[in-house]
């Protein structure tokens, strides 16, 4: 595991690991209750494998950030959102069990979420878009290597996209130039002044 010393603070970096082997729902579950008090591990299931990935600092930072400019957009847009974080989708009789980093509904709750966002500072081990398809979430955003790629259902299948249909007013380079920035209030008053032209 990767230690990084900020201000004599030590910090974890983001790590994945990939469970070696087949597991049931049943044994997922045991695993699950084992690491109940693992505090910052996330434990991700599909079809039989079992990841786990710590988060580290820059990880929840760069989602604190997106989300809070996200809801910066819908408030200022007026558009009715309920956000809902890292609410669990769980299901046995999809094989799945996972978290997205930030998830919201925008103006009705559904039975799933319409946007679900993911942090990835590490690549991972699954088929990133399958276990979101089984929740038939509308669009998710992925952030990799400063840039968020887009992808919206179509058909029962992801396609990227550049721009964003459930928002389509939302200028996405404004969002990530502001995201990147590194003061949090200088990004905010970027973000807020290029919703205003």
């Amino acid at each position: 595991m990767t230690i990084q010393t900020l201000d004599k603070t030590a910090t974890i970096s983001e790590q994945r690991f990939l469970l070696p082997g087949y597991y049931t729902w049943k044994e997922f579950e045991i695993i699950e209750t084992l690491t109940a008090d693992a505090g910052n591990l996330r434990i991700t299931y599909l079809d039989g494998c079992i990841e786990f990935m710590t988060l580290g600092e820059q990880h929840e930072m760069i989602k604190t950030i997106l989300g809070f400019l996200l809801e910066l957009y819908f408030c200022e847009k007026g558009i009715n959102f309920i956000p809902v974080g890292s609410a669990t989708r769980r299901a046995k009789e999809k094989n799945a069990s996972f978290e997205p980093d930030e998830s919201y509904y925008i103006g009705e709750k559904k039975s799933n979420p319409d946007l679900a966002i993911e942090v990835n500072i590490t690549s991972g081990s699954f088929d990133k878009l399958e276990k979101y398809k089984r929740f038939n979430i509308t669009e998710v955003w992925f952030w990799e290597n400063d840039q968020l790629f887009l992808y919206h259902l179509k058909n029962d299948n992801y396609e990227p996209i550049n721009q964003s249909e459930l928002l389509p007013d939302l200028d996405i380079d404004l969002l990530v130039n502001c995201v990147l920035t590194p003061s949090i209030i200088d990004g905010r008053t970027e973000f807020i002044k290029g919703l205003k032209k």
